[in-house]
């Protein structure tokens, strides 16, 4: 299944890290972002786990739809995440980038070299 060949992925990342950078130090009390901002990591790790099991028994229902909104809650909290570690959707695009074309178990044993 093919998608609209419009959507640019990273420009919608850019822009919702964006929104979350303006947002963080927002009023907790009317931002979900700066109440987990105000949370600190512990709270987004946990969200970011929460998420994770939600997309993965999503999966596992078979319910695309139901996969497509979790796995969408689960890039958000990933993007807070990022953020609160002064990361950025272009970090990781850029290390994807760097992979691509890179054999998964070659990717993985340069990995495990450098520990």
């Amino acid at each position: 299944m093919t998608r609209d060949t419009n959507v640019q992925t990273d420009a919608v990342l850019a822009r919702v890290a964006a929104t979350i950078e303006k947002r963080k130090g927002s009023d907790a009390s009317s931002s979900y972002v700066a109440s987990l901002f105000d949370d600190g990591l512990e709270k987004i790790l946990k969200k970011v786990g929460e998420e994770s099991t939600e997309t993965i028994l999503a999966a596992a229902s078979g319910d695309r739809q139901h996969v497509i909104r979790e796995t969408a809650d689960l890039w958000f909290h990933t993007l807070v995440m990022l953020a609160h570690l002064e990361l950025t959707p272009e970090d990781v695009l850029a290390e994807l980038e760097r992979r691509e074309g890179v054999s998964g178990h070659a990717e993985k044993a340069a990995r495990n070299s450098d520990n």
